[in-house]
């Protein structure tokens, strides 16, 4: 996932409050030590972990805000006739104090969150949509945008400044910078509003998440865990005080990753209802009353725009373009996910019924027993995997040697740079002639301050035109183990961190003018290709000898093994497909509502919404349930959860133009540098995918890898 916080002017801020302005003032000002003040003094202007403090980030988000709309009034007043220079050029040279504080201020309430900061993000949030809302519904600041826009074919403009000129209108417009002074003032309250129950329920689903774990008393019910997880498990137990007991933490999706392996039941069956309404308490972090007024206030924005529902709003900048060609695209997908993901179940049943369980198939059965088939029908056992997978060394001779193989780039591990919590590691990135290109911070272990999931995103966003080249983390949440063990992961950890550094790829080659367009600065239903398309390299046979090697005994993982591991690619597939469908229907059915909805109850609308999309299957819940989607209500991705499906088909395509030809080349990579990776928001989406594979995306790769069509 590519979490944006920072870059283009719409990205870095949440989403009013009338009173800013006065809220400053009576603020105190950063102290003269406040690292934020100037840019950081260390290679690539990284931050200063090591002097950063929780108490600085306050003051330097509203000096932040204050300097920039200083900033921005000087270009709205500015009695010059408009230019590109004067008026663009000078906007995207604006808030640079703010986008410093702004960018690590995003990575720490993602990932090494604390009180202190939540309770900066709920007070800030109402703040950061007044300035939005101070720049993109300023008059004065709109009529010299729209007169460069409407001056552009005249200007002379490069390509990519021409294409800024059309970024910013389209930008202010959606923003509604068109709207009556009546109407501006209904959005700022709407925005505002929308700001604070967004950061809201982000900390609701955090403390949910960790009030939601599950404490076991006794080892004997974590049978079917290796030593190394239920060690990991009593580790975690301690650390939040529990002494003799184990605690197995939520991650963020529906399923919960030991259901595979646990052998106990009942045990199974608490962790998923764990999961399953772990915002839906009736406490403090249920987010359902968040939800429905989200939702509402979405829908009545909308509606002020003069829309039919949020997402027709929303679209209009992405690749898809309209909610109707995404029906159309998830709608050639629904019924051959679903009718495999129906045949699963069956074999699944009838495993149950062999062994004489005496019940009927439940979400909480279904990994542990479609691991017993995939091992009784591929032989393929998780934890004689697993060995073969230690996390470093799948970064080092996996990760980083496939992006080696591709665009020739080298790493070199730094030690002297601060990092924001122990088990951070920072590489230093080198381009193929020697030349730096800019750093990657990686941060791989769960934490209970942690968001769930996984996430790239910059702490400086590549720049020519601010002289600043990119400095991108990843996070994901895998399992620590304890101390003294190996982090042996599984293979889908495996694909997440191929995921993740194909985000990181994005960012590090950048090479914009503007920041407002740089990579990975882009539509959400492209921002995923460049990512997805990176797991490919994972199985690949030339990476992949190159790093599943066995932690102990160093042997090269036995070809019967990775035969195995390609067999059983497709196994299951109608499960994940239909999971991450249902999704991205709940999603589009929440942000299709209109104005006048009235929807009164977060369960029933959604049960309603999957029965009416045909994604109804009890056994195969979403992959995110409504109350804790944090994707769709605090992360971005309103209206684009199909984003994920959709560059799938990207990612599929392109890969399958790579096995055409030669596979894994220096060529090849460099083709997909310079014309994917390399060129940001310069280009309309469409034309640049038509540009690199020579056609219009073809979905039936994705259907074939997906066992959903014959190969």
């Amino acid at each position: 996932m590519n979490k944006s916080n920072s870059w283009p002017l719409l990205a870095v801020l949440t989403i009013l409050s009338s009173c800013m302005h006065k809220d400053n003032k009576s603020t105190t000002a950063p102290s003269a030590d406040n690292p934020f003040l100037t840019a950081s003094s260390l290679p690539y202007q990284a931050p200063a972990f090591d002097k950063i403090k929780d108490a600085d980030f306050k003051p330097a988000l509203k000096e932040g805000m204050k300097q920039w709309l200083e900033e921005i009034d000087k270009i709205a007043d500015n009695p010059e006739a408009p230019t590109f220079e004067n008026t663009l050029v000078a906007m995207e040279k604006s808030g640079q104090m703010y986008s410093r504080a702004n960018n690590v201020f995003g990575l720490l309430t993602g990932a090494n969150t604390n009180p202190e900061l939540q309770k900066v993000q709920e007070e800030i949030a109402p703040e950061q949509a007044a300035t939005q809302d101070a720049i993109y519904l300023n008059s004065k600041l709109f009529k010299r945008v729209e007169a460069v826009y409407n001056s552009r074919a005249g200007l002379k403009l490069d390509a990519e400044s021409a294409r800024l000129a059309e970024y910013y209108y389209q930008q202010f417009v959606l923003a509604g910078a068109k709207l009556s002074d009546a109407d501006k003032a209904n959005l700022k309250k709407l925005n505002g509003e929308e700001a604070t129950l967004t950061a809201k329920f982000t900390n609701q689903v955090l403390g949910a998440n960790k009030a939601g774990g599950v404490v076991v008393d006794s080892k004997a019910q974590l049978g079917g865990l290796v030593d190394g997880e239920i060690d990991g498990l009593a580790q975690n137990a301690k650390a939040n005080k529990l002494e003799g007991k184990w605690l197995i933490s939520l991650q963020n999706t529906t399923q919960q990753p030991l259901l595979q392996s646990l052998t106990d039941r009942a045990l199974r069956e608490k962790l998923f209802n764990a999961s399953w309404i772990r915002a839906e308490k009736s406490d403090s972090n249920d987010t359902r009353k968040s939800i429905l007024r989200i939702a509402q206030i979405r829908a009545e924005k909308a509606k002020l725009m003069g829309f039919a529902n949020y997402a027709v709003w929303k679209l209009q900048d992405q690749m898809a373009k309209t909610p109707d060609a995404v029906n159309q695209f998830l709608a050639k997908l629904s019924s051959a996910a679903t009718a495999k993901a129906r045949a699963e179940a069956a074999d699944i049943q009838t495993l149950i019924d062999q062994q004489k369980g005496g019940f009927k198939l439940q979400p909480w059965d279904w990994n542990f027993y479609a691991e017993q088939v995939r091992k009784q029908r591929y032989n393929l056992d998780n934890n004689e995997v697993k060995p073969y997978f230690e996390l470093n060394n799948v970064l080092v001779n996996g990760v980083f040697y496939a992006a080696t193989q591709l665009y020739g780039i080298t790493f070199k591990e730094r030690h002297d740079l601060p990092v924001y919590q122990s088990d951070v590691r920072t590489f230093e990135v080198f381009d193929k002639d020697g030349s730096s290109i800019g750093l990657f911070y990686c941060d791989y272990f769960k934490r209970d301050n942690k968001q769930g999931g996984a996430w790239m995103n910059n702490m400086v966003g590549q720049s020519r035109l601010l002289s600043t080249k990119p400095v991108i983390y990843n996070v994901c949440n895998f399992n620590k183990p304890a101390a003294g063990q190996p982090a042996l992961i599984s293979y889908s950890d495996v694909t997440t961190m191929f995921h993740e550094f194909g985000h990181a790829l994005h960012g590090l080659f950048a090479s914009q003018q503007y920041p407002s367009l740089s990579s990975p600065n882009t539509a959400r239903d492209f921002v995923e290709f460049p990512s997805q398309f990176n797991e490919n390299w994972a199985l690949y046979p030339d990476v992949f000898k190159h790093y599943a090697v066995h932690y102990q005994t160093k042997a090269l993982m036995p070809q019967a093994l990775v035969d195995k591991i390609k067999k059983a690619a497709t196994f299951n597939q109608g499960y994940a497909l239909t999971e991450a469908l249902a999704a991205a229907e709940l999603d589009l059915q929440w942000h299709t509502l209109g104005a006048n909805a009235g929807v009164q109850d977060v369960d029933k609308f959604e049960l309603a919404a999957l029965q009416k999309t045909n994604f109804y299957l009890p056994q195969v819940p979403p992959r995110y349930r409504t109350s804790y989607f944090l994707h769709i209500w605090s992360n971005g991705y309103a209206a684009g959860y199909y984003a994920y499906a959709w560059t799938e088909m990207l990612d599929h395509d392109a890969f399958a133009w790579f096995q055409k030809n030669g596979g894994l080349t220096r060529a090849n990579g460099q083709r997909f540098r310079d014309m994917i990776l390399s060129r940001g928001n310069t280009i309309e989406y469409g034309k640049m995918y038509r540009d690199f594979s020579g056609h219009n995306p073809d979905i039936t790769p994705m259907l074939k890898s997906r066992g959903l069509l014959p190969e």
